[in-house]
């Protein structure tokens, strides 16, 4: 009997031939292909070239290639065919449907995927966040964002991106989204643009609030706000409000880990949108009433080898002691297991383990493991990391912690709802 593994890589050499020509510059054939596998699965829409075929009969001509080789009796059948073997999988009936952009290791997908969301999109392009996104969700995410059209996204609910924060030209603030040209935030606001969801999450680190003396966020607000969205900050305000103004009303849009159950110090700007008229208001996730401490999240028997040597303690502590002399102020990160929470992990972990070394009993501190740093990010233990460590590090101290996403994402799932 064959297996489900194999049945699926012959489903993928059969539809392979019709995906080649879809495959947009900068983004693996294996990336279409997996799309187009998920979005039968899930009854979303395909990606597509439009120049060569309308998606509905891109989908009709797939569909009958699978049936008339015996691969899809059923959507029930090809749906167990598909995500049979996946530990993360969505529901077979999606109350939604999102696009994940800039996704990293999928931790923003987590978030919506489990308060019954199905993915129709993905973008990264780090191949080894490539590797685990497709380990983990099945997918290998699409490659360049600036190399894809807007058009060819299939449609959906929630756009979802967690965007780089790069600084813009101080020449403009009168054209509008072409303001934005040449930065990463411009995809972003070019498929909102042309795709229409209803709603978008834009997450950032805190800094974006003061990144540019405040003239970033206020370039992303305006630009948002001229191609149809709002958020909690009024128009009136983004269009004639000061930086500071603007600046002080960002920082009710920024959610804490250690407030989500995670005991972790991370704090991060959430900016929540909807085309305009959906609704007034964004009610923001209330923190839970829940008290955490680092030994929750700790493995009962960690790798010795996480132990830290003489030298590197060594280093770590006359580090602090002149940082503390020249004004500085930081140093290790020291904590115990009975500590409310750890520093914030970031993603050069991986070189010295500053910023979370776990105290240990007789002995020099320890680094976390891999799956402490996960767990640290909210990640389910049946999440796999990289194989890297080096890289297991990197991906979650880029990534976002799940627990924060789950909140949003049930508040906008709640309203979504009440539309539909």
């Amino acid at each position: 009997m064959t297996s489900k593994p194999d049945m699926l890589k012959e489903v993928e050499e059969l539809i392979r031939p019709l995906a080649i020509e879809h495959v947009p510059e900068g983004t693996e054939a294996q990336a279409v292909i997996d799309q187009w596998i998920h979005a039968i699965a899930t009854d979303s829409q395909l990606y597509c070239d439009i120049s060569i075929a309308s998606p509905n009969q891109l989908k009709i001509d797939v569909e009958y290639v699978l049936t008339m080789n015996g691969f899809f009796q059923s959507r029930e059948n090809f749906f167990q065919l598909v995500f049979g073997c996946l530990k993360l999988k969505p529901n077979m009936d999606a109350k939604f449907r999102f696009i994940d952009l800039f996704a990293g290791i999928g931790g923003v997908r987590l978030g919506f995927q489990q308060n019954g969301g199905a993915c129709v999109f993905s973008s990264e392009f780090d191949k080894h966040a490539q590797q685990t996104y497709k380990n983990n969700h099945g997918e290998i995410p699409f490659g360049d964002i600036t190399k894809i059209p807007a058009n060819e996204i299939p449609d959906h609910d929630i756009l979802l991106a967690g965007f780089p924060c790069q600084p813009f030209s101080h020449a403009g603030l009168k054209l509008g989204i072409e303001d934005t040209r040449g930065t990463l935030f411009h995809d972003i606001a070019n498929i909102l643009e042309t795709k229409k969801p209803k709603f978008a999450l834009l997450e950032n680190v805190k800094g974006l609030i003061s990144h540019d003396k405040g003239y970033t966020l206020k370039v992303i607000l305006k630009t948002l706000t001229k191609i149809g969205y709002s958020c909690n900050i009024s128009k009136s305000v983004i269009e004639n409000g000061s930086t500071k103004e603007i600046q002080a009303l960002a920082k009710k849009m920024v959610l804490k880990s250690v407030d989500f159950g995670i005991a972790q110090n991370r704090q991060r700007i959430y900016i929540v949108l909807w085309r305009d008229g959906e609704i007034d208001k964004f009610e923001y996730p209330k923190p839970l009433d829940v008290e955490v401490k680092v030994g929750d999240f700790l493995e009962k028997e960690p790798d010795s080898k996480l132990t830290i040597s003489d030298r590197l303690w060594a280093g770590h502590q006359r580090r602090k002691i002149e940082n503390k002399k020249n004004g500085k102020g930081f140093g290790f990160g020291l904590v115990t297991e009975e500590s409310p929470y750890t520093n914030t992990i970031s993603a050069r972990y991986y070189k010295d383990g500053s910023e979370v070394l776990i105290d240990q009993v007789g002995k020099n501190p320890r680094k976390i493991s891999p799956r402490e740093a996960a767990r640290l990010q909210g990640f389910p233990d049946e999440f796999e990391p990289s194989a890297s460590k080096v890289q297991a590090y990197k991906q979650f101290g880029n990534s976002v912690t799940v627990n924060v996403i789950d909140g949003l994402a049930k508040k906008i799932r709640n309203i979504l709802d009440g539309i539909n």
